[in-house]
């Protein structure tokens, strides 16, 4: 989309259609460096294209090329996940002690919403435009009970690239009638050699993170907020994602290699932002940097892709091809006292807000 850092441009598609008869549209948007393309269908980064340390644009998120596949195939590639990012215990929560259940979609747990979550919904959507980024506004309402959470819950999600490559997120949700529970986050998987290219064992990951929440059989916190040190969890100073991901730690075992939620370390700017992560893929060069409002980060080493479906390009995604990092509320937070709150009542608003850089070194 043009020249080096030129004008901010986005243009709207049509890409499918759902067997329900609702329209899904694809939003491109670009600063003439990168560009990012954005489905209805479920608030859903499609493509991420970046240049590498000598220009050369690859697109660098997995995702498919058309609805069906997103629709019956994706392991959430690139959704806004909501009304609860990662897993609640069995399904189960309650609140001011009334209980409810939501559907279980990951063994004996509810994860990223139960079986039909905010990945799974076509989203009305707006053109968002300034002088200095450009993106969307993606709008959902769920209704009470929906998925088995109480509260009609509004949700805005608006992602806007700007002129220095800073993918941002905004976050916003209101709820009526019922207190309920948010945790939203983004699930887009990152290969910065360029999507179906290999494994992502050899980039490099720097993460601000000197605790993590261990897990038992299920990916279920114990209630635990460990040190990361002496463990390989620790990415307090950069190492590659595959230096420890074979050893025989019982939490990798358990999540057959990294899928975890790491406790963010303290130091927020004065708009609450704080440096989460950077990863750097040293072959292409191209680095993404993380900052975000919330206090965790799932980060997730692509353990359960499979190469048994086809993803944009026509390539098989294996296990290890790409990784994920979901910031967000700590998992289970409804059955975890002492982790932070994730209820939002009537007249309260959730907000939360991360940033992608994109870059090169």
């Amino acid at each position: 989309m043009g020249a080096h850092h030129g004008k901010l441009e986005i243009r709207k598609d049509p890409f499918g259609t759902t067997p329900d008869g609702k329209k899904v549209d694809v939003y491109t948007f670009g600063n003439g460096r990168v560009t990012i393309s954005m489905l209805t269908w479920g608030a859903t980064i499609q493509r991420v294209e970046t240049p590498d340390r000598r220009g050369r644009v690859e697109n660098i998120s997995l995702g498919f090329d058309n609805l069906p596949d997103y629709a019956a195939l994706s392991p959430y590639f690139g959704s806004t996940i909501g009304r609860f990012g990662n897993r609640i215990a069995k399904g189960k929560f309650s609140i001011d002690g009334t209980s409810y259940q939501i559907p279980i979609n990951n063994g004996e747990n509810a994860l990223h919403g139960g079986t039909t979550g905010f990945d799974k919904r076509v989203w009305s959507a707006k053109i968002v435009q300034s002088p200095k980024a450009v993106g969307v506004a993606f709008s959902y309402v769920s209704p009470d009970g929906e998925m088995g959470f109480p509260g009609e819950l509004a949700t805005t999600v608006t992602y806007t690239l700007d002129r220095d490559d800073n993918l941002r997120i905004d976050y916003h949700a209101t709820v009526k009638g019922k207190p309920t529970i948010v945790n939203l986050t983004n699930h887009v998987y990152f290969n910065l050699a360029g999507e179906g290219s290999g494994s992502i064992d050899g980039h490099v990951l720097q993460l601000n993170a000197p605790k993590y929440t261990p897990v038992e059989t299920g990916l279920i916190p114990t209630g635990e907020i460990a040190p990361v040190a002496g463990t390989p969890f620790d990415f307090t100073k950069p190492t590659t994602i595959g230096a420890r991901l074979r050893g025989d730690h019982p939490q990798l075992v358990v999540g057959r290699g990294y899928d975890h939620n790491f406790v963010l370390g303290d130091k927020a700017d004065a708009d609450g932002m704080r440096f989460a992560a950077r990863f750097w893929e040293p072959t292409e060069g191209r680095t993404v940097t993380v900052h975000t409002t919330e206090p965790g980060a799932q980060f997730y080493s692509g353990n359960f892709l499979d190469g048994t479906f086809r993803g944009i390009g026509n390539k098989a995604y294996r296990q290890g091809d790409a990784f994920a990092f979901e910031t967000q509320h700590f998992p289970d937070s409804p059955n975890q006292p002492n982790f932070p709150s994730t209820v939002l009542r009537p007249g309260q608003t959730y907000q939360s807000t991360t940033t992608y850089t994109f870059g090169t070194k």
